[in-house]
């Protein structure tokens, strides 16, 4: 009696999966500018000029100790009066640091997205060494991450 072909027969046969999932390392940004705690202000604002972002995450001695947005910079640092061409990122970067690992899925990465309520993630490999960044934009783009991408914005849209 000749084998039943199923879909799920052929897709264990050769690999291949109708629903294969999107991992994190293949839609985030491999580039990445980095602050230095001692920057300052000044500093950190013309690399993200420079790089064309808002975020940059912060490192010392090869690791990831915050990040610094340009509303850090706004909120926590011009609005009370802090010189930009002194005061040092570490005054205002946010030390508690959010980021998702490369081999994660899009739907993993949605769902802390929807949780922590951010649109930008560092993203560390298993030896949590920063390897890139990822954004709701580059899931939104990915077109087998557009339910994800969905999903993240819907969670990161509602009141805290």
């Amino acid at each position: 009696m000749p084998a039943v072909v199923t879909e799920a027969r052929l897709n264990a046969l050769d690999g291949w999966s109708m629903e294969a999932k999107v991992q994190v390392r293949e839609l985030m940004t491999r580039s990445v500018t980095v602050a230095s705690p001692e920057d300052t202000l000044k500093t950190a604002a013309r690399k993200m000029v420079e790089a064309g972002c808002g975020i940059l995450p912060v490192g010392e001695n090869d690791r990831l100790i915050g990040m610094l947005s340009d509303r850090d910079i706004v909120v926590r640092a011009v609005a009370e009066g802090l010189d930009p061409a002194s005061c040092p990122v570490r005054a205002v970067m946010s030390p508690d640091v959010k980021y998702c690992y490369e081999d994660e899925s899009t739907d993993d990465l949605a769902r802390n997205m929807a949780t922590l309520q951010v649109k930008r993630l560092p993203v560390l490999d298993r030896h949590k060494r920063l390897v890139g960044i990822v954004s709701l934009g580059d899931m939104a783009i990915e077109p087998g991450a557009k339910e994800e991408a969905k999903d993240a914005l819907a969670g990161i849209s509602q009141p805290s």
